[in-house]
């Protein structure tokens, strides 16, 4: 019995002091051999295998080791440019994180699990002649040296992706892609498929974020989406996103195999404060106010020039409430048309509308509407016509508008002489929109002759 006393603080104390050396030993293993591997001296050797699977100019900092799990880091990376692009940079990472699959690395192979990348800025840039500058369409490394599989997990913490294209000079187009704060994680990631033009792969899917993400002149914030890279297509589905005042609902996609990238999108809009969407556009502040919501569909191929989306074609529907298009002054000119002197409701809102509801058809530069049905104050309007987005803002608007108030016999009966009829006590004459935006011209319809005038329905 006091042998079996003494034996256990004896075992006790064993088991302390192996514990202990294995602590030891744990702890020089992670903090103490990673330093006597010396990881950065094969910087060199991998600045050239990626130089030759890429095809570009590579720089690294530093390159450094620690164990569980095994993970490389990658400090300050840089791919530079391929030489028919103009000099800088396609990508700028601040820090990579790698983890290495212990049990690929017993077998001698170099298999990543997980890559998170810190800080990364991309600058992507297509050439008139198709490719882009982030391709290698001839890799100079053997497949076997060190091959390049899908890694499971990859995330992105704070990035920046910027997207343009060359002039047929060569010189630098404007930007017409950006996403900024990007938040993104992706699985199943084939780095090789995407600098590799002719793979058909998957190349990865997931969830990405972004803070602000612009096209064209159009800006949205906050946006949250699914991402899906295949064979030179990229999906955004499931898009939800805050725009001007407002919200948008809908898929983007980019087809980058053709020699002009194209895309194609829809949304579903609610709440759009209409004069800040148009303000970003040239020459669109203060044309038109309101709240819109409605549909509509977007494509078109990005060209190499000064104006890439300028081809853009497409078509929708939407409504815009408790507006105002005060150089139109739709209410007061169309009252003055049919020469009236007392303009009733429509001389305190001259400009201001209840409700607009409008198909659109964008194509050649111009927005066109087949059915028009506006409720102004003191008249209401159908229509249909077009608008040039071109730059000259030409308008060609026709219709048939009412005089929701009634009026005196006097009033009516010189309204009638001047091509004016009168239905269930209202009047209701036949007009024209020419000029332009800032400078509309109104004119009287032909009447019955007037083939093009949309007629007015019974109510």
């Amino acid at each position: 019995m006091f042998i079996l006393k003494v034996a256990m603080p004896i075992r006790r104390g064993t088991n302390l002091i192996v514990v202990g050396i294995a602590a030891i030993l744990l702890l020089t293993l992670i903090f103490v051999v990673p330093a006597l591997i010396n990881v950065d001296r094969y910087r060199s050797q991998v600045i050239s295998y990626l130089q030759g699977k890429t095809g570009k100019q590579v720089e690294i900092g530093r390159l450094g080791l620690t164990f569980f799990p095994v993970t490389i880091h990658i400090d300050h990376i840089g791919v530079k440019n391929p030489p028919i692009f103009p000099s800088g940079y396609v990508a700028q990472v601040a820090r990579i994180d790698a983890e290495l699959s212990i049990g690929a690395l017993l077998h001698r192979q170099v298999v990543i699990k997980s890559l998170i990348l810190e800080d990364p800025v991309w600058n992507l840039t297509s050439d008139p002649d198709g490719p882009w500058n982030f391709e290698n369409p001839q890799s100079k490394v053997p497949a076997n040296a060190l091959p390049l599989g899908p890694i499971s997990s990859v995330k992105i913490k704070r990035g920046l992706m910027i997207a343009s294209n060359l002039l047929p000079s060569d010189a630098a187009g404007p930007i017409f892609f950006e996403a900024h704060e990007i938040s993104c994680e992706l699985e199943q990631v084939n780095l090789a498929g995407i600098i590799n033009p002719s793979s058909s792969s998957m190349d990865g899917q997931g969830r990405l974020k972004a803070g602000l993400l612009r096209f064209g002149a159009v800006e949205v914030r906050n946006l949250d989406s699914k991402l899906r890279l295949e064979s030179r297509h990229v999906f955004f589905a499931d898009i939800k996103a805050e725009v001007y005042g407002g919200s948008a609902e809908g898929d983007l996609a980019f087809d980058l195999s053709g020699k002009n990238a194209s895309f194609k999108t829809n949304a579903r809009l609610r709440g759009i404060n209409l004069a800040q969407l148009l303000a970003a556009f040239p020459n669109g502040g203060g044309k038109m106010t309101g709240k819109m919501e409605g549909e509509i569909e977007l494509a078109g191929e990005i060209a190499h020039s000064l104006r890439p989306l300028a081809g853009i074609h497409g078509a929708g529907h939407v409504t815009v409430r408790n507006g105002q298009m005060p150089s139109l002054k739709l209410n007061a000119n169309l009252m003055k048309l049919a020469h009236f002197n007392d303009l009733g409701p429509a001389k305190n809102d001259p400009s201001s509308f209840k409700v607009i509801t409008t198909d659109l058809e964008l194509a050649n530069q111009s927005i066109s509407s087949k059915v028009i049905d506006l409720d102004g104050y003191g008249v209401d309007v159908d229509g249909s016509g077009s608008v040039s987005v071109s730059g000259s803002d030409d308008l060609n608007y026709r219709g048939l508008a009412e005089i929701t108030s009634k009026q005196g016999f006097f009033t009516n009966t010189i309204a009638q002489l001047s091509g004016a009829t009168l239905k269930e006590g209202k009047l209701q004459f036949p007009f024209r929109v020419g000029g332009t935006i800032d400078g509309p011209v109104f004119s009287k319809g032909k009447g019955d002759k007037d083939v093009d005038a949309v007629q007015k329905p019974a109510r």
